[in-house]
């Protein structure tokens, strides 16, 4: 079952209107969408390891645009959706924690969680509720989506073809690994979270009553 569902999205990812379908994803996963794009990335990559710089630039200034979106979400309709956006999405409890960090740290945050799986549409949609300045946000963000997006572009240029061989044989045992590279992914964040232990406590209590 896992190789005929790789070998469909291999079929899908190379197809000619998969470039749209990965902006779609970028743009609404930045905002309000709960599946990000990095899968299709990595199979479009696999596919077509010639265009994987392309695709990652698409998937960049997508995600960016999705990310405006969020901002507008999160500074001009968040009571009017943008809360029951986040409770639905459950991330509603780590919105508190959130606008403190980034109001402590600024840009530096965004710019960190490209290389963490924090939701970007947390931070988005954040930014926009505290009001951080906008130029400094698209800047940060730029960044975040380039070292989320474009550093498996360039990984898979280099090197697609190997890649793509050894997946195409060792299936199995490279989805465990990836599996556990999330799973380490989250203990990283949960164990070796930025900032000063002063600040860490004031975020770890923060609650929406002390952001109003």
């Amino acid at each position: 079952m896992l190789r005929r569902l790789y070998d469909w999205t291999m079929e899908k990812a190379a197809h000619r209107h998969a470039a749209w379908w990965l902006a779609a994803f970028a743009f609404m996963e930045a905002s309000f969408f709960p599946v990000p794009p990095h899968p299709l990335l990595g199979l479009m990559c696999l596919a077509e390891p010639k265009k994987a710089i392309r695709f990652s630039m698409i998937a960049t200034l997508a995600s960016v645009a999705g990310g405006l979106l969020g901002y507008a979400i999160g500074h001009f309709a968040f009571e009017a959706f943008g809360e029951a956006m986040l409770r639905a999405l459950h991330l509603y409890d780590s919105f508190p924690k959130a606008a403190c960090y980034l109001r402590e740290y600024g840009a530096e945050i965004i710019v960190v969680k490209g290389a963490t799986p924090i939701p970007f549409k947390l931070l988005t949609i954040t930014a926009g509720f505290i009001g951080m300045n906008l130029l400094v946000f698209i800047g940060a963000s730029v960044i975040s989506r380039s070292i989320s997006f474009m550093i498996v572009g360039v990984l898979f240029r280099l090197f697609g073809a190997p890649i793509k061989a050894f997946i195409d044989k060792y299936l199995g045992l490279v989805t465990v690994g990836f599996v556990a590279l999330i799973i380490a992914g989250f203990l990283a964040i949960a164990f070796l979270g930025g900032g000063s232990e002063q600040t860490s406590e004031k975020c770890a209590s923060a609650t929406m009553a002390t952001l109003r």
